[in-house]
């Protein structure tokens, strides 16, 4: 099976992958729609019990794909539509029946990370490095993360990481209730079906009715600020100021937008190839 999106059932589990690993899985419009086509399809399978988001290659998700953004910055129907797909698959993963286990490694940036906070379980591998950064981009969230990231970290917290958008890593984001778990990369996905089907292995209407409780009861916020994060994305994407930064961004040499992004990035505590210096650590 070929796609953006990939999806598989194993032992009463579902496990979606997105599939673009040459762009770190980067958000494309057709990833987008695939994702929650392939969520909800998950969600309406009454073989499926639980269900596992992951990204193959070397990332989880790298974002938004800036080498679509110039086609929708021009084309305020394909903006939205791209958007609301967005959207969609994050509602499919927050306001869905079944549990969402993020089995997260690499980067976890933007649109990413977003997907990943909205997993009801979110594992991280060590290593991982997230941020947001689409305030330095000229754009604004999307996830429903402006109800769910106060109720996580503190507003305070939320406001400085999605504002300043600067690289955290698992273990920061397992201090601060982001990650529920963190294991090394080579135990991720293990770790992460293992608990898929310790929970496919519950009375699913105990597990079903829980989710509902725990998300539900703030169902209208979270609907409420994908909505006004829609609005307010579609206006941003749709100005030139922003087109400018992505174009300005996109087109970068390859070495600046490395470090720009952290992508290609040693994950932490893997030694440095024969030859080279390993890095100074900074200091803050």
């Amino acid at each position: 099976m070929t796609g953006t999106v990939l999806s598989e059932r194993r032992d009463g589990v579902s496990t979606i992958t997105l599939n673009r690993p040459e762009r770190l899985n980067a958000i494309s419009s057709a990833l987008a729609a695939e994702l929650g086509g392939a969520l909800r399809a998950a969600q309406a399978d009454p073989e499926s019990r639980a269900i596992v988001l992951r990204g193959a290659g070397r990332a989880f998700c790298a974002g938004d794909d800036l080498k679509e953004f110039e086609s929708h910055s021009r084309d305020p129907a394909a903006a939205r539509r791209h958007l609301e797909s967005i959207q969609e698959a994050s509602r499919a993963i927050v306001l869905g029946d079944k549990m969402v286990v993020g089995a997260i490694h690499g980067w976890a940036a933007g649109g990413g990370l977003e997907w990943a906070i909205d997993c009801d379980l979110p594992i991280m591998a060590e290593g991982t490095r997230c941020f947001f950064p689409e305030v330095a981009l000229g754009l604004v969230v999307t996830g429903g993360i402006t109800a769910i990231l106060p109720r996580v970290v503190g507003q305070s917290k939320a406001r400085e990481l999605i504002l300043f958008g600067e690289k955290f890593g698992a273990r920061e984001a397992l201090a601060m209730g982001i990650a529920w778990k963190v294991v090394p990369e080579k135990d991720l996905f293990r770790v992460a079906h293992e608990t898929a089907r310790r929970i496919a292995e519950l009375p699913q209407r105990a597990v079903r009715d829980l989710k509902r409780v725990i998300n539900r009861a703030s169902a209208l916020d979270v609907e409420g600020a994908m909505a006004l994060e829609t609005e307010a994305c579609f206006a941003r994407f749709l100005d030139s100021e922003v087109r400018e930064r992505a174009r300005a961004f996109a087109e970068r040499p390859k070495k600046a937008r490395r470090r720009a992004t952290g992508a290609g990035a040693r994950p932490a505590g893997r030694p440095a190839p024969r030859g080279r210096a390993r890095p100074r650590a900074r200091t803050r």
